[in-house]
């Protein structure tokens, strides 16, 4: 592709050589210059990429885009393009390099704290029972089609989102659901990207320090930006953020929430639970009326199951394909049954830190079980303020806990549960536990000593495929496990 087709609709400077050189690809790791592309120099928080220029030059680059002068007295056979911001020149250039994908598929984005993840599943599950074809890329990897591919960030980097867009269009997707994160958006991986339908959770303190957002009300401001990027935005109205999210915001709104004032309004919930089934149901008036059935419990699931429901309003929908889509939907790792027997309720989820086991755990202890049961254990080379919180919350909160391994990496196993059995005396001295150091042995104690009516929670993992230890990551999906031991030893 020639330099001047690939920069159309960005803002650029032509330094030195010609806007007719032709372009085999963008690269932006100087480890990758070859013979014919195009290098693009970024300022990152830790490198400045420019100092690698001259190299990349000598590896064969076509042209080079920079944000700040170089010397360039040394690469004068090196077409050089000067713009106000690297990143976002990045991301309008790939987004021309393959063809745009984008406007060729309806695109929806999900911000927010919390449940973005959840809340994309409920989402892909609502589009495909309506017969769309949907890629999704988020916290847990990318799925389209039957394909599965890992992530490093949430949002990916501009290439590498436009490159997945493509691979979307060319497999036969006719939409893309994707999590927008506030460094997604504050680093211009989504630039040049316009999004049907925006959607926001909630929000509350995070990604605040070096590096990330100097402040709340900054995270809170990138957050905003989705919704000067989108035809509708489906809102939470309920969050205390809400207005100032949406300051200058371009979008038409569509609020869901319990306050009288959301389009669509969820009335009191009911919590069901069967063997193979542990969620809510819920009557939704409003715009529009409809009963919803979600299998995954707690009120955030219903917070996340009416922003669903609303995207399948503003696309237009049937309501039976989002009624449906609901009620099936199930997110890998995230409240996920395990229905290996009729006598207790078994699930995984990824709750990892003190703030998401005392949620899971409150969300739980709501459906009174005859005991509540956590099998779990901590990180190694992590912070150990967080085996002690998490020790504490599962003396206080539940009835009998089994310590055992999380990816203990390079730490021993028994330091780790030391921890956690210092911060469970914390919490409850009478707190009884058992400590188990291999999970597997754990998972095995947690199914042989179920008693009818247990709810037993398995955390820390949720859809993690592996095991750590001592740095070797080896096979370990407990779902799997789970349901091979049960049909071993003949549970019913």
């Amino acid at each position: 592709m020639k330099l001047s087709q690939l920069i159309e609709g960005a803002d650029c400077t032509l330094v030195q050589g010609s806007l007719d050189t032709e372009i085999t690809d963008i690269v932006y790791d100087s480890r990758k210059a070859a013979p014919g592309v195009l290098f693009v120099c970024i300022l990152g928080t830790q490198r400045d990429s420019h100092e690698f220029a001259a190299d990349c030059a000598a590896k064969g680059a076509a042209a080079l885009v920079i944000q700040h002068d170089i010397d360039l007295s040394g690469m004068p056979q090196v077409t050089v393009l000067k713009v106000d911001s690297s990143r976002h020149a990045m991301a309008l250039m790939s987004a021309n390099l393959f063809g745009n994908p984008a406007r060729s598929m309806t695109m929806i984005g999900v911000t927010g704290t919390k449940g973005k993840t959840t809340t994309t599943h409920m989402i892909k599950s609502v589009l495909e029972a309506a017969g769309r074809k949907v890629g999704r890329i988020g916290t847990n990897g990318v799925y389209y089609q039957g394909r599965h591919l890992d992530t490093a960030n949430t949002t990916p980097e501009s290439y590498e989102l436009q490159k997945l867009f493509r691979e979307f269009v060319d497999a036969g997707c006719d939409t893309a659901l994707m999590e927008v994160s506030s460094q997604g958006l504050m680093m211009d991986r989504v630039a040049g990207i316009h999004y049907d339908v925006g959607v926001f959770t909630n929000l509350s303190p995070d990604h605040i320090g070096p590096g990330e957002h100097a402040s709340f009300e900054e995270y809170r401001s990138w957050k905003g930006q989705l919704f000067r990027r989108c035809d509708a935005g489906v809102v939470n109205i309920d969050d205390p953020n809400t207005e100032a999210l949406l300051e200058g915001h371009t979008c038409r709104l569509v609020t869901y929430g319990q306050s009288e004032k959301a389009d669509y309004r969820a009335g009191e919930y009911k919590l069901l639970r069967t063997h193979d089934f542990l969620g809510v149901e819920f009557p939704v008036t409003g715009a529009d009326e409809m009963q919803v059935r979600v299998n995954m419990p707690g009120e955030f699931s219903v917070y996340n199951a009416l922003a669903a429901l609303c995207v399948g309003k503003v696309l237009g929908l049937p309501d039976q394909a989002i009624h449906d889509g609901l009620a099936r939907c199930v997110v890998k790792g995230r409240v996920e049954l395990v229905p290996i027997s009729k006598k207790f309720t078994i699930l995984l989820d990824y709750a990892h830190n003190e703030v998401s086991t005392e949620s899971l755990l409150s969300t739980l202890r709501a459906y009174n079980p005859h005991r509540l049961v956590v099998v779990f254990g901590c990180g190694g080379n992590r912070s150990r303020l967080r085996r002690y919180g998490m020790g504490e919350i599962c003396a206080k909160m539940a009835d009998f806990s089994i310590l055992t391994e999380d990816n203990n990496r390079f730490e021993k196993v028994e330091d780790i549960l030391a921890d956690i059995r210092e911060g469970m005396l914390r919490g409850n001295p009478d707190a009884p536990f058992v400590e188990i150091p291999d999970r597997l042995d754990a998972l095995h104690y947690a199914v042989d000593h179920a008693q009818p009516g247990d709810l037993i929670a398995v955390i820390g993992k949720g859809h993690e495929t592996y095991r750590d230890r001592m740095g070797e990551k080896t096979p370990f999906l407990e779902r799997e496990l789970l349901e091979e031991y049960a049909e071993k030893i003949g549970l019913e």
